[in-house]
């Protein structure tokens, strides 16, 4: 598939960009990096040795405005305890550890909203004030990475009420589906979780799900499908399993969901890993994975960023052009010198995912 090239109507700075995943909570109560702060004072205050080695910081709330990223679907994510995680800090052991450890960063970005550069966002009419808005403001979309601090499938209203609107079963193997580098189907537990998520109203994230837990999702659940985090595998570096088979991404695209391209350069980039360096990688590595899906989809209509920047690793770990989050606008640059035209371009900075969210909130 092609795109026309056109002259752009406006630089790609200027569009409103939507990014589908950042880890933001966890962020602050893992490696104590506050979102209100900027990059630069984040980077200042680590030095060289960045929080638990994660890289140095990519994201914070200045940076996100100067950028024009008015929406983020900001995750809640906990870790189930193992032997190689002692020093991840808090882990749960239970399923109401689990819950109540996400309980907590629900309540972080409660207290974030008060400040009002930030809203979050559970309806279509919070995501239109925050767009019409005129002083910057970004938008949070809470999204739970991992189900296990769903306690029981009949608990999920409780956690619709309390803000959450996107669910993914999995991030490694949870008590509801196989995942990355645990393959397998949905539980028992998982199917029974599909149409309780249905009837709430929440959207479903396919990332991290193992390719059987995701089909099996897709027959029990009617609702929207996205894939927050997610890159092409015919292209994987690490983690293939990580990553959408190409039969995975026409299932997405034939639910009318949304894939949100990864910036990590292990994702982007066979044979890359961290000791290679940062010039290895560019944005038109992130381009050629966007061009696959839309290949694949014979649109432009189905891909996003969902960049997952600060979820363990950092600016050493993603393309050059790439200095903080205010440089997602880059990416127009790097789609613009693949020959996709100016609708395509402000659909895949934002507009997929603003018409995916309309669609799909209340």
């Amino acid at each position: 598939m092609t795109h026309p090239i056109s002259n752009l109507q406006a630089p790609t700075s200027n569009l409103p960009i939507v990014d589908a995943h950042l880890d933001i909570a966890w962020n602050k109560f893992a490696l104590n990096r506050d979102f209100l702060e900027s990059v630069a004072e984040k980077r200042a205050r680590e030095g060289a040795r960045p929080a638990h080695n994660e890289g140095s910081a990519l994201v914070g709330l200045p940076d996100l405005i100067a950028g024009n990223v008015r929406v983020v679907f900001a995750t809640t994510f906990v870790a189930q305890a193992r032997p190689d995680r002692k020093e991840w800090g808090r882990t749960y052991s239970t399923p109401q550890e689990a819950h109540d450890q996400a309980m907590e960063q629900i309540a972080y970005y409660a207290a974030l909203a008060m400040d009002p550069r930030v809203s979050l966002i559970t309806t279509r009419g919070d995501l239109d004030r925050v767009l019409e808005s005129p002083e910057p403001k970004v938008g949070l979309v809470i999204l739970m990475e991992g189900a296990d601090p769903i306690v029981e499938p009949a608990q999920t209203p409780e956690w619709f009420e309390a803000g959450v609107r996107i669910v993914g079963p999995a991030w490694s193997q949870t008590r509801y589906s196989g995942g990355t580098r645990a393959p397998g189907p949905l539980t028992d537990l998982g199917r029974a979780l599909m149409p309780h998520l249905e009837r709430a109203g929440m959207i479903l994230d396919a990332s991290h799900m193992a390719e059987q837990s995701f089909f099996d999702a897709l027959e029990s659940f009617g609702g929207a499908v996205i894939a927050s985090h997610s890159n092409c595998r015919v292209f994987a570096g690490a983690d293939p399993d990580r990553q959408l088979s190409d039969e995975m991404i026409r299932a997405i695209v034939e639910r009318d969901g949304v894939i949100g391209a990864v910036l990590y350069g292990g994702f982007l980039k066979a044979g890359w890993d961290k000791s290679a360096k940062k010039d290895a990688l560019t944005l038109a590595d992130a381009a050629q994975h966007i061009q696959h899906i839309c290949d694949l989809a014979g649109d432009a209509r189905h891909v996003g960023i969902g960049s997952d920047f600060d979820g363990g690793f950092g600016m050493e770990s993603v393309p050059r052009e790439i200095d903080t989050i205010a440089d997602l606008h880059r990416i127009g640059d790097a789609l613009a010198a693949a020959s996709f035209g100016d609708a395509d371009i402000a659909n895949i900075l934002g507009g997929n995912w603003f018409r995916l969210l309309r669609r799909a909130l209340p």
